[in-house]
């Protein structure tokens, strides 16, 4: 009787940002998976967007962490105390989702005892019902794929902490790899660079705006620059200097290498039948790492795998969770396998 009543979220909660889903509305909040402590009153001081204004800018009793590594929770309390953030600022109030009923993305090949841990959390912190879905098959069903026939579809999912590579066919999972190097990783590389090059330092968010504005998967791009500011590792003065994105396309060139191996091997792991429906439907490359310029021509280049890009490839698999939440999963409880049926619309 009250089941219509009940708040339906999917929750896309990623190593570098949180997209929450609800149904009937959307999706209702995009931000950062980064939360801020005060270390000596244990105070959750922000999460989010404001969070990460405070990076590399706030005092030493301020901790500011990503709860999340590789795409897997790496400390329950403090991601718990970040979705309460998130939720309170939705609904106006600091109830944690209290009745309501929730599929939250996980990356591909985790154990089962890790789905559960992610599960019983969500559960124990107050919603009535959570549910584990893997990343790849989320990001499909939010991009349009059709996975209830017998075709295969190979899905790449670049995002913050990881990347993962997924052959999909009748609702489930045939055949995957997980890259432990994505977003983030990247952005460490250009720190690293500019470091090694110029003997200065920059900051995460540095990092990540000049991959935004200047990195290139082509070396045959036209050539961009970007005026960026850092501290001086010889003197420790503030200084500006100018990056090419040629120079920036070396850096991201060896993370590039290592992915489309990671693709390869995962195609050397596919049935011949399937292969042969991939070479013909192509790759779905979802996630924020689908917005480096270029980056589904090199990867065509490289594979021989036409690559098709997701309309909102950050948003699409939040948006797969949350069409799961009219769908049900059958087979044993470690089964990805999914049917996706209609659901009636509630009434107002």
């Amino acid at each position: 009787m009250l089941k219509r009543f009940d708040q339906l979220f999917g929750i896309d909660l990623g190593t570098s940002n949180t997209v929450i889903y609800q149904k009937g509305k959307g999706i209702v909040l995009n931000e950062p998976t980064v939360i801020a402590f005060d270390q000596l009153s244990g105070e959750l001081l922000a999460a989010g967007t404001e969070a990460q204004a405070m990076i590399g800018r706030a005092p030493a009793h301020v901790e500011i962490t990503y709860p999340l590594v590789n795409g897997v929770i790496s400390n329950f309390e403090k991601t718990s105390s970040m979705l309460k953030y998130f939720v309170k600022k939705l609904q106006g109030r600091a109830s944690f989702l209290r009745g309501s009923q929730m599929f939250i993305s996980v990356p591909c090949g985790i154990t089962n005892v890790q789905k559960r841990a992610i599960e019983e959390t969500v559960v124990i912190k107050g919603a009535k019902k959570a549910v584990a879905v893997e990343e790849p098959l989320a990001s499909a069903l939010g991009a349009g794929l059709s996975l209830d026939e017998p075709l295969g579809h190979l899905v790449l999912n670049i995002g913050g902490g990881t990347c993962q590579v997924a052959v999909l066919s009748l609702g489930g999972v045939v055949a995957s790899n997980t890259l432990n190097r994505a977003g983030m990783t990247l952005d460490q590389d250009i720190m690293d660079y500019v470091k090694r090059q110029y003997n200065m330092e920059i900051g995460e968010r540095t990092a990540e705006e000049i991959k935004k504005q200047v990195g290139t998967a082509l070396d045959s791009t036209p050539e961009r620059t970007i005026d960026i500011r850092g501290r001086d590792l010889v003197n420790g003065l503030p200084r500006s200097i100018r990056l090419t994105s040629t120079e920036i396309f070396t850096v991201v060139n060896e993370f590039l290498i290592v992915l489309v191996e990671t693709i390869r091997s995962t195609l050397e792991l596919c049935p011949p039948e399937l292969a042969g429906d991939v070479i013909e439907q192509g790759m779905l490359l979802c996630g924020g790492g689908a917005l480096i310029e270029g980056i589904d021509e090199r990867i065509r280049l490289e594979t021989g795998v036409p690559v098709h890009i997701a309309e909102s490839p950050m948003e699409c698999t939040a948006l797969g969770t949350g069409m799961m939440l009219g769908c049900h999963r059958v087979g044993d409880s470690g089964s990805s396998l999914i049917r996706l049926e209609p659901q009636p619309e509630e009434s107002a």
